[in-house]
């Protein structure tokens, strides 16, 4: 599986293609659909593009992409640098439930933060299927000796950007025990490397502008639709032998 994230936490202005509002994700969702994508990761924002975990902006974000790609499964943030309140964090997504098709089908929690129990619980309670962020082995050591909570579909195992694939290799054998899947990616310039070693290893993965600004051959990429295009490319390249 190829995960698209298609803004993550980049600022306005950052890259010309860098969708930001409802209708610049849903048009870059749709495009990437025709690519065969069926997975997106969004970061919802406010009126003055600040990233948001409030309902209102939530359910917008969710259900213009929606409409966009219906057959898709949608995916949101919940991290503390949003909202770096755990306990009002927590409240916002519980929020969640009601928000009908607007309403995520996934979220991420990054395990290291504080509250991501309670956030993984109130996504839970709110419908809402949990992707647990892993930055590093002291949070692979934290998820193990929590164990998944209710609602996990995919552990995240995120390589730092100056991460290497003995790093990525540590985290992965820690959260062996767990059973989960995972999908294996990095960040800035670990992005393409990771990839390739997800590609190797069978494992899910993802691209997109939240990660990185660069195609492999450290250009400038065009948009969304150019990474994917990169990535689709190494992976046939290591299912075909």
């Amino acid at each position: 599986m190829l995960q698209v994230c298609l803004n993550g936490s980049r600022e306005p202005g950052s890259h010309p293609a860098l969708p930001l509002s409802p209708q610049r994700l849903a048009a870059d969702a749709a495009a990437l659909a025709e690519l065969g994508v069926a997975h997106f990761h969004l970061h919802p924002r406010d009126v003055v593009g600040r990233e948001s975990l409030a309902g209102p902006e939530v359910a917008t974000a969710v259900a213009v992409v929606r409409a966009a790609v219906p057959r898709a499964e949608l995916g949101v943030t919940t991290a503390a640098w949003v909202e770096p309140d755990p306990r009002r964090r927590a409240d916002l997504v519980r929020g969640w439930s009601g928000l009908s098709t607007g309403r995520p089908d996934v979220a991420s929690v990054n395990v290291h933060e504080d509250g991501w129990l309670d956030v993984a619980g109130a996504l839970h309670a709110a419908g809402v299927g949990l992707e647990l962020g892993v930055f590093h082995e002291r949070a692979a050591r934290a998820l193990v000796e929590a164990g998944l909570p209710a609602g996990t579909r995919r552990v995240l195992a995120e390589i730092r950007p100056a991460g290497t694939a003995e790093e990525a290799a540590a985290v992965l054998r820690l959260l062996e025990p767990l059973g989960a899947p995972v999908l294996l990616h990095g960040e800035d310039d670990s992005t393409w490397p990771v990839l390739e070693l997800a590609a190797r290893l069978g494992l899910d993965t993802r691209v997109g502008l939240e990660d990185t600004l660069r195609n492999p051959d450290g250009a400038v990429t065009r948009d969304n639709a150019e990474l994917v295009t990169h990535a689709q490319r190494a992976l046939r390249a290591h299912a075909a032998g």
